[in-house]
């Protein structure tokens, strides 16, 4: 059957009866099992590299999957990260009480500094009685009633004359009156409505494509979007200033939020269409700048020059590396080291993220709820007490770190809630540090709502087409941002601003003016 003590891979493959097993001699017994045992290993082989590939389709079908249901969430989702209060287990029998019914207030309460216009109704012919006909008279008791109402917008177009005055004896000089200051000498618009295109746009998020065709309705037809694109132009250049002064107020600051938003440039960015708007915040002031990159070289200048001390951000690079560079410096210059404050809120979504596919995210979730309900208990005592009340957020945190241990090792390394559960351990340090620093807040999320408008207003007017309305974006953003943190009414604000910048007064930034109108 078999010459020599050879076998090839068809006749070891071969069925063989057990009369012809009994007539194989030694060496041919031998070459059989050595067959069978290469036939085996290459089988196992097989096996193992189909057992890893099938691993990795897995893996990349899971990991597709799950940016699907990101891109899902992300376009098709709820916004807000706000989960639906549960119900108690076990309610109280609650003792029925009256409730009080709340008082309607009339308008001219509810809006008391709006103005008031009084408006009697009467009767051109007195009535006549209906029981013995005769004719009645005004008895000076009325029925009154208070609603709002709303005057549209109005174009008016204002001739000024400056009137010249001449020598009668001589004839020799003629003085003319000084034109008033306006922040565009010359212009066709005057200073008032320079601050409505501006505001429309960067407050109320209106591009000046809606704001002509809205004046269009109001009877004003023509109206040239470019000049009034360059009207904006011209007011961030005029309030510079103060701008600056923002700036200042940053770099003083021990404390500073710090975001970052791309910003689409349409022409006039040189070989680049992605730049960045950046922001900076503290409790009072919101400061942008524009750049072409999101390099933490951006971040470093600025902190190089400021007296930061905490920095809070979410875990990008670009901010670990620009502490670091100005911590070395800080080194040299002997000066106080800046702490890296890392964004609750970012971890927490990471976990929301992963909840789709993995339930036991859930658990992570419900850790968080119970830290951001003590952190809002927190917020309403005196800041002496604010650590007494975070310190029972410490045990929640080591247990959301426990508990990621123990989860770690039954999911894929690539999964979402593998990474959400990496993300808290390696930067559980920079996550946890707000607990002791009763200054410090738990996230970041007050400087992203100061980039939200910014968001906004990218996704309606798509971007800019130069670099000087780059500059503008971050100028007016800085100065309207910082009115809303400030509570103060942009409206309100800016008018008084140009007032004082005309007639060359001390200027206040919007934290400035917001104490001046509470009397500090």
């Amino acid at each position: 059957m078999v010459e020599g003590s050879h076998l090839n891979i068809s006749q070891v493959l071969a069925p063989l009866s057990l009369e012809q097993i009994k007539t194989l001699n030694k060496e041919e017994l031998v070459a059989l099992l050595h067959g069978e045992q290469s036939l085996r290993l290459q089988f196992q082989s097989f096996h193992d590299e189909a057992k890893r590939v099938n691993e990795e389709l897995r893996e990349k079908k899971l990991l597709i999957e799950e940016q699907y249901v990101l891109f899902k969430n992300k376009w098709f989702g709820k916004s807000s990260e706000r989960r639906k209060k549960e119900p108690p287990p076990s309610p109280r029998p609650k003792k029925k009480s009256k409730k009080k019914k709340k008082k309607l207030q009339k308008p001219s309460e509810r809006y008391p500094e709006l103005p008031l216009i009084e408006r009697n109704l009467s009767l051109e012919t007195l009535p006549n009685c209906s029981q013995c006909n005769t004719q009645m008279t005004d008895s000076g008791m009325t029925e009154s009633c208070e609603f709002l109402t709303v005057t549209p917008i109005k174009f008016t177009i204002i001739e000024q004359n400056r009137h010249k005055y001449r020598c009668p004896k001589c004839h020799a000089d003629v003085k003319t009156t000084p034109a008033p200051a306006r922040i565009c000498p010359g212009s066709a618009y005057s200073d008032e409505m320079i601050l409505d295109v501006a505001l429309s746009k960067y407050c109320d998020l209106i591009p000046i494509q809606r704001y002509v065709s809205m004046a269009e309705r109001a009877g004003v037809v023509g109206l040239p979007p470019q000049s009034l694109i360059q009207l904006t132009h011209c007011l961030a250049d005029f309030v510079k200033p103060i701008y600056d002064k923002i700036r200042d107020d940053i770099l003083s600051s021990i404390l500073l939020h710090a975001d970052e938003t791309p910003h689409r440039m349409l022409e006039g960015g040189g070989d680049k269409k992605r730049w960045y708007l950046w922001g900076f915040s503290n409790s009072k002031s919101s400061y942008f700048e524009i750049h072409d990159t999101r390099s933490g070289e951006v971040a470093s200048k600025l902190l190089v020059q400021s007296k930061c001390q905490k920095l809070v951000s979410d875990k990008f690079s670009g901010y670990a590396k620009a502490v670091t560079e100005t911590n070395k410096q800080r080194l040299l210059d002997q000066k106080p080291l800046i702490e890296n404050y890392y964004c609750n809120a970012h971890a927490r979504r990471k976990f929301t993220d992963a909840q789709t596919d993995y339930p036991q995210a859930t658990k992570f979730i419900e850790i968080y709820s119970k830290i951001y309900r003590l952190e809002k208990i927190a917020q309403k005592r005196p800041a002496h007490r604010i650590v007494r009340v975070r310190k029972l957020m410490t045990p929640l945190f080591e247990k959301m770190k426990n508990l990621g241990t123990d989860l770690k090792e039954t999911v894929s390394s690539k999964s979402l809630l593998a990474k959400a559960i990496n993300y808290l351990k390696n930067n559980f340090t920079e996550l946890t540090r707000f607990v002791t620093d009763p200054q410090a807040p738990i996230d970041n999320n007050s400087q992203e709502r100061q980039l939200r408008n910014p968001v906004i207003g990218r996704k309606t007017w798509y971007g800019t087409h130069s670099l000087r309305g780059a500059q503008t974006n971050a100028i007016l953003f800085t100065l309207v941002e910082s009115c809303k943190l400030s509570k103060v009414n942009p409206r309100q604000y800016l008018p008084k601003l140009v007032e004082d910048l005309h007639a060359k007064r001390p200027t206040q930034t919007p934290a400035q003016f917001a104490d001046t109108l509470r009397g500090k």
